[in-house]
């Protein structure tokens, strides 16, 4: 018997390799973005470096010119873009709110720049506040409905976010377009998503507005690959990059691609070590450590686990990272503790199926499954059709032993391995 069984572990062992090299998938070519991974330095950055430099210092010779605080802080936003530097974003933040005071919160272009920082920051219920507060001005409402729209969105507040988006209605607004692909793949209908991005993307390219042709081929990049069309996918982020060299977002697609699609761990790997080197972010450890993972080098991807947490602990992220902290900490029985109050948290941050989600899952791995079961069925289930959320539903719906409900979503994620990433295909398997 253990002869047989060893012969199966070393068929299983010959298949996953031939299945992570398997050159029949291959989509990528590293010719393609050799380039974009070899360009020397940022002319956007610098740009806005020296448009930073050049208003600091018109402001400096004329402080009661407030408006030149807003300007300034675009540029730090700009900047935070290429550099993923928090301080970027804190900085703006410090001189919206700086200007914001001085007009006694009166200017609604001004309210709007800060919520806009507040979301990047998941400082969901300040921005809304804000947002409220510009659109009771009154003073470009449709601006303020579409900032609310997103907002709401964040907050899980879909009917205020729906009314929202339907007072701003016009198919030819390039804004409303993208708004209401949201909305669509918000309630599942993927293909809709991104007919109405594909019609935003022919308005950018026809006003040849390079900023939102950037954004439109950069979301298509992620719309197409959620829809298992990977070949769309690595054309959409090309494109971007062929119109910004630096556009970190996009490589890291392509990186997704290479790992998830083709399972080239180490070229995967390679494209991320060089995104980081101008663009250091927290993700791309979590990343890197799930590459090396797949790769069966688990030492190495704890210790770019650790590097994670040690970033984290260097730099005040505030609420940013919660989601991934949750789940990281619920994978391990020491710290799943941690991710159920992480997961309270970002409850009460912002209320949406995905954050409930997160509380059921961890209380699903603090063993206590009827608990998760309870939130899932009250919040989570037929409530978002994220992936990583059924695959959650179909573990806790095992754990309750539930199981008739577990093979149509298994179903579902077969389908869904390439968004989810390799690692995903044996635990789905085992459902």
């Amino acid at each position: 018997m253990k002869t047989i069984h060893h012969i199966l572990a070393i068929t299983a062992a010959t298949l996953l390799l031939v299945s992570c090299n398997d050159t029949k998938k291959q989509i990528t070519n590293p010719n393609d973005y050799k380039s974009f991974l070899e360009i020397k330095g940022n002319k956007e950055m610098d740009f806005a470096l020296e448009e930073i430099k050049f208003w600091e210092a018109k402001y400096q010779a004329d402080t009661i010119q407030k408006s030149y605080l807003g300007i300034i802080a675009a540029k730090y936003s700009n900047l935070f873009q290429y550099t993923g530097d928090i301080k970027d974003l804190y900085k703006a933040d410090e001189l919206l709110s700086k200007s914001n005071k001085a007009s006694d919160y009166t200017k609604v272009g001004t309210l709007r720049s800060l919520a806009r920082n507040y979301i990047a920051q998941h400082r969901f219920k300040e921005a809304l506040k804000l947002a409220n507060k510009a659109f009771a001005i009154g003073e470009g409402r449709a601006e303020s409905q579409k900032l609310l729209f997103d907002v709401q969105m964040e907050l899980g507040n879909y009917d205020i976010a729906l009314a929202n988006l339907e007072a701003i209605k016009d198919m030819n607004d390039y804004d409303y377009l993208i708004r209401l692909a949201k909305w669509n793949d918000h309630k599942g209908d993927l293909d809709t998503a991104i007919t109405f991005m594909e019609k935003a993307r022919t308005i950018a390219e026809k006003e040849d507005n390079k900023t939102l042709k950037i954004w439109s081929y950069s979301n298509l990049g992620d719309f197409y690959g959620h829809a298992g069309r990977v070949q769309d996918s690595y054309d959409s982020y090309l494109k971007t990059l062929e119109l910004d060299p630096n556009y970190s977002y996009a490589l890291k697609g392509i990186a997704w691609i290479v790992f998830s699609h083709e399972r080239n761990t180490t070229e995967a790997k390679r494209i991320i070590e060089t995104i980081e080197k101008h663009h250091n972010t927290p993700d791309f450890l979590l990343l890197k450590s799930q590459i090396t993972a797949f790769a069966g080098n688990k030492q190495e991807a704890k210790s770019y686990e650790m590097d994670y947490f040690d970033m984290l602990a260097k730099n005040n992220y505030g609420a940013m990272y919660n989601k991934y902290n949750t789940l990281v900490y619920a994978d391990d029985k020491t710290t799943a503790i941690k991710a159920l109050e992480i997961a309270r948290i970002e409850v009460d941050h912002r209320p949406t199926p995905d954050s409930y989600d997160l509380l059921a899952w961890s209380y699903l791995n603090n063993g206590d499954p009827e608990k998760a079961l309870s939130i899932a069925t009250d919040k989570v289930a037929g409530k978002s059709f994220e992936p990583h959320i059924q695959y959650h539903l179909a573990m806790i719906y095992k754990a309750n032993n539930q199981m008739k409900k577990v093979p149509s979503i298994k179903k579902e994620l077969e389908g869904s391995i390439y968004e989810l990433g390799p690692e995903f295909e044996a635990k789905i398997q085992k459902l």
